[in-house]
């Protein structure tokens, strides 16, 4: 990590973010789990052109002048891990702890991110380098959300003879899936290291999977649990006051009567209505929900900031206002 920091201060621009009379601006990129590795799909027919997208929308964040803190999923990930371990592990070996499978998503998921993007950003002769930083966010141990799991994780179970008697399910849009508990971030407890490295003009991947949660009791201890990644990717926009949040997700707008004859896509959407829309039921928990929840978050609690949603491959066309669905408030 030394030696990286001193490489950023060797080839960052000219212009950051802090401490500078010149200010570059912050964009948060926030990628679903469900984009980079669709549950539907057996992992021999995965490919990687949503990475590919998602990649040149970074590269285009930047190209325009943003310094970016990219932000992702890990929902099927964490979920095969977990499987992985429970279908090969013995009544004799204690299993690994759900927050740990979480970290370790981070790191399987922020290496590939990485090197995929310092590899377009040599071939770009651009001075950018990615920082990967595990991150930890403090969750509340009496927070509701452990005795009501809602949190979608690992493939669609399409053989429900598979099913075992201590997992929690829940039927989602794409079909049955397992579910965990999924409580509501608290505090970014590394913000400090993100805000550094971006004051040095890194591309930082963090909170993968919405961070490791965390309890504080004289000692901290991980919870086994998956944060939503919206929720958590709104917490450390508001805690960066980041200038403009992205949500990039499988649809590129916002729509109204999703799946009926008569919905509609949204290009704008204001505040209120948002909200209207979001307590009778419009998003659902495991789905549009969450990401709506954090958009109108951001809105409410950054001054000035683009609050956008889109899907891969296009963040510069709705910055421009050209397509996506931007949340507002009219005050």
């Amino acid at each position: 990590m030394t030696l990286m920091l001193e490489r950023l201060k060797v080839e960052r621009m000219s212009l950051v973010r802090f401490g500078s009379e010149h200010v570059k601006k912050l964009a948060l990129y926030s990628i679903g789990g469900n984009a980079l590795s669709d549950p539907t799909k057996p992992k021999e027919l995965q490919d990687n052109k949503v990475l590919k997208l998602v990649l040149n929308d970074v590269l285009d964040l930047l190209e325009a002048g943003f310094n970016v803190v990219l932000t992702h999923g890990n929902g099927p990930q964490v979920g095969d891990l977990l499987l992985l371990e429970e279908k090969g592990s013995d009544s004799k070996r204690v299993r690994t702890d759900l927050s740990t499978w979480v970290a370790a998503t981070q790191g399987m998921i922020g290496h590939e991110l990485s090197m995929e993007l310092d590899s377009l950003l040599d071939m770009k002769s651009r001075p950018e380098r990615t920082a990967v930083v595990l991150t930890r966010v403090l969750v509340d141990e009496n927070d509701l959300a452990f005795t009501k799991p809602t949190k979608p994780i690992g493939p669609i179970l399409k053989d429900k003879s598979k099913i075992q008697k201590t997992w929690k399910i829940a039927e989602t849009e794409k079909g049955i899936r397992r579910v965990v508990a999924s409580p509501h971030p608290l505090k970014v407890l590394d913000i400090d290291l993100i805000s550094k490295l971006v004051e040095l003009g890194a591309v930082v991947v963090c909170g993968g999977g919405g961070g490791i949660p965390i309890v504080i009791d004289e000692t901290w201890k991980g919870m086994p649990s998956v944060i939503d990644k919206d929720r958590f990717s709104a917490l450390l926009a508001i805690s960066l006051d980041a200038d403009v949040f992205i949500t990039s997700t499988a649809v590129n707008q916002i729509e109204i009567g999703f799946g009926k004859k008569d919905s509609k896509k949204l290009s704008e959407l204001e505040i209120k209505e948002a909200k209207e829309h979001l307590n009778s039921g419009e998003f659902p928990e495991g789905s549009m929900g969450p990401k709506v929840e954090a958009m109108i978050s951001a809105v409410e609690k950054i001054k000035n900031c683009k609050v956008l949603l889109c899907s891969p491959g296009n963040a510069l066309s709705t910055l421009r206002g050209e397509s996506g669905t931007h949340i507002f408030s009219e005050n």
